[in-house]
């Protein structure tokens, strides 16, 4: 049923890995973070993934990934930052359950990224970008290759500077009100 599958989607940094397993917890319902689950499954951090077996395998694991989960009844799953920005993903996001969008400013994502170093497409060129003008270069590149997917959600939360049991509060308002 499609109310009882809620994705968090978003790029990186939004608050998805945060807000997911509290949110859970607050409805009674489980939990999975996409990356998470396929790191247990791979025995390798999603970097590692991407360095050795390839974007093309990596989104091949999460869609396996993604389909299982969505599965059960009553589940928060937290999308990786790309996963909404496949089409026949994002068409079976919209047919299994509701999106919510969190969305954060780019200032705020560069503020929550810029010590992060396992995140795969932060590393273009080989490297983690030196400056901060080359970090929110990258940043913006990715949101707006992503955003207009991120967009297409059932439901926009903005992020930045809301306190994380308020965005809970919000979307758990908005999930036992349908």
């Amino acid at each position: 049923m499609k109310g009882n599958v809620i994705y968090l989607a978003g790029f990186m940094g939004a608050g998805k890995s945060t807000i997911g397993p509290i949110l859970a917890n607050t409805l009674g319902w489980n939990f999975y973070d996409l990356d998470r689950e396929i790191e247990k499954i791979e025995g390798k951090k999603v970097r590692e993934i991407f360095e050795t077996k390839g974007e093309d395998y990596f989104r091949k694991v999460e869609r396996e990934v993604l389909l299982k989960t969505s599965a059960e009844e009553k589940v928060i799953i937290s999308l990786g930052g790309g996963t909404m920005a496949n089409e026949e993903n994002l068409d079976f996001l919209k047919k299994t359950g509701r999106t919510f969008y969190l969305k954060a400013s780019k200032e705020a994502v560069y503020r929550r990224l810029k010590y992060k170093r396992d995140r795969p497409a932060l590393h273009s060129n080989g490297g983690f970008p030196e400056t901060k003008e080359e970090l929110m270069e990258l940043i913006n590149k990715l949101l707006n290759e992503r955003e207009k997917f991120y967009l297409l959600s059932d439901h926009i939360i903005l992020t930045d500077n809301v306190p994380v049991g308020k965005t809970v509060d919000v979307i758990a308002r908005i999930i036992s009100s349908n």
